[in-house]
This record gives structure tokens, sequence and C-alpha cells, in this order.
């Protein structure tokens, strides 16, 4: 994927509905160059698809966060298969570093976000953790 193509998913990832010839216009190529390397982006596979964001999926979660959690021993895959059980859990990543594990997490509510907190917290196995909310968005892809 070179510069080009990169510029190409920039503006697909801004307005995916956009047709070609704006596309073209923007990046300063052809109609046929764009659909060229767009049809050759989803056969690489670097393009698996397109979505639509509802508004209804930013108002879902109105208290998002990011806790960073340290886990003792060798427990993180248990950790980390009891972390996935948890709907509020969004995602969940393993890292390096001081942290072991980083889970975003969603909840309509502060004191529904401090509950599911509690019940990680409560995982046998977690030594430390610290959380940080999510106050706005400053750009989404």
């Amino acid at each position: 994927m070179d510069e080009t193509d990169k510029r190409l998913i920039s503006a697909l990832r801004h307005n995916a509905r956009a047709p070609l010839s704006e596309l073209a216009s923007r990046l300063g190529l052809s109609r046929a160059t764009v659909r060229t390397r767009l049809a050759k982006l989803e056969e690489n596979g670097d393009v698996l698809g397109f979505t639509v964001v509802m508004k209804h999926d930013q108002q879902r979660d109105a208290v998002r966060g990011l806790m960073m959690i340290a886990i003792e021993g060798r427990g993180t895959d248990r950790i980390i298969r009891q972390l996935n059980a948890f709907p509020e859990a969004r995602h969940v990543w393993s890292t390096n570093g001081r942290w072991d594990v980083i889970v975003e997490i969603g909840s309509t509510t502060l004191e529904a976000f401090d509950d599911i907190l509690a019940r990680i917290r409560r995982l046998d196995g977690i030594t430390a953790s610290e959380t940080s909310l999510l106050l706005s968005t400053r750009k989404a892809t």
C-alpha cells in the first residue's frame, strides 16, 4: 500500500459514500485510477468492506473509559477470557509495559461504569488497575 492508497482510505473514512468523481478530484487522480486502486485494495483484503455509523451507535455508551490492568503471574489468558464475558467490555487488548491488559469499557451511566470497574477489580489475579474516562472524541476512523 503506497501513499496514494493511504490517502484514498483516509478520504473513504471521512465519507465512504463519496462518488468516485469526488474522490478523484480530492486526490488529484482520474476516476479510472481511483476505481482501479479501490478494487485492488478490496481484492488484496486491505479493505474488507464499508459500514454505516448510526447516531444510536455513538449514543449507546454515554460513559466510556479505558481501564489499564496489571495481572499477577501467568493469569493473563484466564483474565482475558473473563473480561470478554463482560458485555460492557467493548475491546480488550494485551499490551506491554506497566499494564498487561487494556479494556475499553462502555456503560449508560456513571453508576453502571463504577459497578463494572468494581466487578473487574474483584477478579482473582488482578493486582492493580487505573482507569481514564474518555471525555470527547477528537478523531474517529
